[in-house]
């Protein structure tokens, strides 16, 4: 990868899995639906499934620089 594009794509992971993951426990802990007319465990397990995933690949874009 070329050093801009991995850089952009991998901070764009980063914030989006980092907010996606704080905003899902936020709304665990104050006992708030993740999603709503969802079942709860499987909206709070698939938000925190995807940041998961999201955080993975900002590292992954990371460390092609």
């Amino acid at each position: 990868m070329e050093r801009g594009p991995a850089i952009f794509a991998g901070a764009m992971f980063a914030l989006f899995g980092g907010g996606l993951l704080m905003w899902t426990a936020v709304r665990l802990r104050q006992r708030e639906p993740v999603a709503h007319g969802v079942n709860p465990v499987a909206s709070a397990t698939l938000a925190s499934l995807a940041a998961v995933v999201a955080l993975g690949l900002g590292a992954w874009c990371l460390t092609r620089i």
